[in-house]
């Protein structure tokens, strides 16, 4: 049974990749549990601050002090070196996984600690309800630019990373314009759109594909072809890192790593060489990648972390553990961990956003 009145000493932990708003968690965790008199330890890189203790750092006033506004995490993250599944490369160059979640959990109780702050997206939760199940008391904070978990309305990140891909998308139809060309915009989401959806209707694209609808690329030819024929000579695409075509997997960069997420990438590319192809146009792709993670959060983000990580040292003296908190406007609250991992949060194809691209007669490729 947890008992919360013991609580004495906690950690924090960012996991996957990054994301705006990290330190705006990390500083409302840290204060908020200052308050209450416990000590906070900030573990680097992930889970590797757990299996090399030099690895871990003293959080107090003075370390999380004007870091609400900056980009990225003080404590560094890692989206490789799942514990569970631990990469060893051997002498011959071969590489291997091991399980090195015991020592993580030695070393948690060596430390002293009484619970740890896991701040991270589907992965790094998953990899946090394993260690629930070896007995670490847990609180999960939802961080993604990608939207993707269920259970809470928002993740902090996407905001930022949607006002970053939208940024770059009305940049980009001066110069479609000026060389009557087809402009690709490849944006991140891996299995959700949500980013592909939102930058790209409010960036005007005349066109925008998404992993949760496979596209014709004939129909995605098709609206570029009746835009020429109607005197516009340009056309903006915006397209999520997982669409692809109907009856095509996803096209992913390289093989996958140990301990890692496979890399998507590529389909902004194969969309410019098949309409440049089908109908003469001349195009241009450009994949925004990690300048969506980079960068200042933005003042929802900036809250949102805030609020997210203060709930997270409320949750703890509550005597709640083994919970992920969540936004659920107008309020934060907790829900249990894996129900927040059992299922992907995709965009849904009867939701409002699609119907408003829809009824503006921007093309989604079905």
């Amino acid at each position: 049974m947890f008992d919360a009145t013991k609580i004495k000493r906690i950690a924090i932990n960012t996991g996957g990749g990054d994301a705006p708003g990290l330190n705006a968690v990390i500083r409302a965790t840290t204060l908020a549990a200052l308050e209450r008199g416990w000590e906070v330890y900030g573990i680097r890189h992930g889970y590797r601050g757990l299996l090399d203790l030099d690895d871990m750092m003293r959080l107090d006033a003075k370390a999380v002090r004007g870091i609400t506004h900056l980009g990225g995490t003080i404590l560094g993250t890692a989206n490789k070196g799942n514990p569970f599944e631990f990469p060893v490369k051997a002498a011959d160059g071969t590489v291997s996984v091991v399980d090195r979640s015991d020592e993580v959990v030695a070393n948690f109780h060596k430390c002293g600690l009484d619970a740890l702050v896991c701040i991270g997206g589907d992965g790094s939760l998953r990899i946090a309800q394993k260690f629930i199940e070896k007995g670490i008391p847990i609180i999960g904070v939802p961080k993604t630019i990608d939207n993707d978990l269920a259970g809470t309305v928002m993740t902090f990140g996407f905001d930022t990373a949607v006002a970053t891909a939208t940024d770059a998308i009305d940049k980009l139809h001066s110069t479609a314009e000026a060389h009557e060309r087809v402009m690709i915009v490849e944006v991140m989401g891996r299995y959700a759109g949500w980013i592909a959806m939102n930058a790209g209707l409010s960036g005007s694209a005349d066109i925008i594909l998404i992993p949760e609808i496979p596209f014709d690329i004939d129909k995605v030819c098709a609206k570029v072809q009746r835009r020429e024929a109607a005197g516009r000579h340009f056309s903006i695409v915006v397209c999520a890192e997982g669409a692809h075509p109907a009856g095509m997997d996803m096209l992913v960069r390289g093989p996958k790593e140990a301990g890692r997420e496979v890399l998507l990438g590529g389909i902004g590319e194969y969309v410019a060489k098949e309409i440049a192809a089908r109908t003469g146009k001349e195009t241009r792709s450009i994949v925004l990648g990690h300048l969506q993670r980079g960068g200042s959060p933005s003042t929802f983000d900036r809250l949102l972390g805030l609020r997210f990580g203060a709930a997270a040292v409320r949750c703890l003296a509550e005597g709640k553990i083994n919970v992920m908190v969540a936004l659920d406007p107008p309020t934060v609250k907790a829900i249990p961990l894996n129900q927040a991992i059992e299922r992907m949060k995709t965009v849904p194809l009867d939701c409002d956003t699609i119907q408003t691209a829809r009824a503006l007669g921007v093309a989604l490729g079905d």
